[in-house]
């Protein structure tokens, strides 16, 4: 039998975007779920702001799951951008190398002007 493993995510829209907050453990087991509330927002908007303060751990399936989003949200014409991601997920995106392919910012309020309007 799987573990429950929970994760919310919620999305909010934005002037021009959608903030989108993650909750709680992305792997195998919760990927699709992230992958369809993330298809849903840039379904919304294509510019998305993913937040990742509340996710403690991220595998290589929830990594691949934020790489697709960030495809097709480029392909839409959008932009794609990672926010607060804690230490765990972090050095997962610094070992990979996807700290260079991700924009990931640290707080809203280091973030671009026109991605933070309200």
């Amino acid at each position: 039998m799987v573990p429950d493993v929970e994760l919310k995510v919620s999305s909010q829209y934005r002037a021009d975007h959608a903030l989108v907050t993650v909750n709680g453990e992305i792997d195998l087991y919760t990927a699709p779920q992230l992958n369809r509330e993330l298809a849903d927002a840039i379904s919304g908007s294509p510019h998305l702001v993913v937040d990742l303060a509340q996710v403690d751990f991220c595998d290589s399936t929830g990594m691949n799951v934020l790489l697709a989003a960030m495809k097709r949200s480029r392909e839409r014409g959008g932009s794609f951008v990672l926010l607060a991601p804690r230490p765990a997920v972090r050095k997962i995106l610094q070992v990979t190398g996807l700290d260079g392919v991700f924009s990931v910012y640290d707080s809203l309020d280091d973030l671009p002007a026109a991605a933070r309007a309200t």
